[in-house]
């Protein structure tokens, strides 16, 4: 008899033993010495909660609303690329049980599934997630791809404009799909499951860009053309630009400077996201965790302030709102539940997160997610 989930630790372990090295790889690593990486997780741990007692924790409820949709807890599901590697068909797996649990799911540019596969196989408005490229052209149509399919929100990544350096994905080759190099048939081999589930899809190039792109009919000048496609000369000109072609709610991914909050805040976005990439860009940046406090002070008043980074746990979830903000969003957490069991996986990823949550709040002395604030903090264990 299998040992039971008991938490997101136990999916990774499980992800680690079921996904092909390359792609495992791709989802729990970070850039250089990976510093950032292992700070977004472990900068949670110093903070303490105050725990309560005689407190009537009957009646509880973490329901609460991100950039005014309805949620069932603060926390989407963040937009990560080549999530349809983990397992066949992930995006779509994953944007079903989101949609079941009341949560967003937030689709990456450069996800396997398209579009128009997540709203083929969904019901309720998904979010779409931005890279700006040089080809405005094709951004154009990309966003009106994201309008026809009536995403409800566009989350434009604003830092990604160069590509950090990640040594595992150099030493492991990542392609999509891998390429039949001896190491790679070697390591496949011994994942059955997931061969017989790739075997079993269409879908093993990025959906949003193969067939969309003139002169994009393969994986080999897809590698071309987004090496050289990323804009190094993005700016915040931009920003209004695809703010008035999408014409909707906006939210701005990659903020860890109180700078460029107060900069995101102007441009009139409903929220923003601080986040450095899941430590994936620039190693030896701060934290989420240590970054959100400042930012919130800032322009909380201002603008819906997101975070993501390091989550994995419900009681991280608690912390990020204590501090400030207003929705959370997980990234690996899901990825290891999807790798391990497909769509079950994520669900149990948000179960566990949800219970966690749900848990913590009432040992708090708080029964309700809006009522939850600093004050159930530490005073000096946390990030002023």
């Amino acid at each position: 008899m299998p040992a039971p989930i008991t938490c997101i630790e136990d999916l990774r372990v499980l992800a680690q033993k079921r996904v092909p090295r390359m792609f495992y790889d791709y989802a729990d690593s970070g850039s250089w010495t990976e510093s950032t990486y292992r700070a977004n997780e472990t900068d949670f741990q110093p903070i303490k909660l105050r725990q309560r007692v005689a407190v009537n924790m009957e009646g509880r409820s973490t329901a609460t609303q991100m950039i005014g949709v309805d949620v069932a807890m603060p926390v989407a599901i963040a937009p990560t690329g080549l999530t349809g590697m983990q397992h066949a068909d992930g995006e779509i797996l994953a944007a079903r049980a989101a949609e079941k649990f009341g949560i967003p799911f937030t689709l990456s540019t450069m996800s396997i599934c398209s579009i128009e596969d997540i709203a083929a196989h969904t019901k309720a408005p998904f979010w779409f997630q931005l890279y700006v490229m040089r080809d405005r052209g094709f951004i154009e149509r990309l966003i009106d791809r994201a309008k026809a399919a009536k995403c409800g929100a566009l989350v434009l990544t604003l830092d990604l404009q160069i590509l950090g350096q990640r040594h595992k994905d150099i030493r492991n080759g990542l392609s999509a799909p891998p390429k039949p190099t001896l190491a790679n048939l070697i390591n496949l081999a011994t994942k059955p499951r997931w061969c017989l589930g790739m075997l079993g899809t269409r879908r093993r190039q990025f959906g949003n860009i193969v067939g969309h792109v003139s002169g994009v009919e393969n994986m080999g000048s897809l590698s071309e053309w987004t090496s050289k496609q990323f804009d190094p000369q993005l700016s915040w000109a931009d920003v209004e630009w695809i703010k008035k072609r999408w014409g909707g709610k906006l939210i701005i991914k990659g903020i860890i400077d109180v700078e460029d909050a107060k900069l995101a805040a102007a441009s009139g976005a409903d929220a923003l996201i601080v986040s450095n990439h899941g430590g994936r860009q620039l190693d030896g940046a701060e934290s989420s965790i240590r970054a959100l406090p400042a930012i919130v002070d800032a322009v909380g008043s201002r603008i819906e302030v997101h975070m993501d980074g390091g989550i994995r746990s419900g009681q991280d979830v608690l912390k990020a709102y204590a501090l400030g903000a207003r929705g959370t969003y997980i990234g690996r957490s899901m990825l290891y539940g999807l790798g391990a069991m497909g769509e079950a996986g994520v669900t149990r990823a948000l179960e566990i997160i949800h219970k966690e949550l749900d848990i913590t709040m009432a040992f708090c002395g708080r029964t309700r997610i809006a009522d939850v604030d600093k004050s159930i903090l530490l005073p000096g264990t946390y990030p002023a």
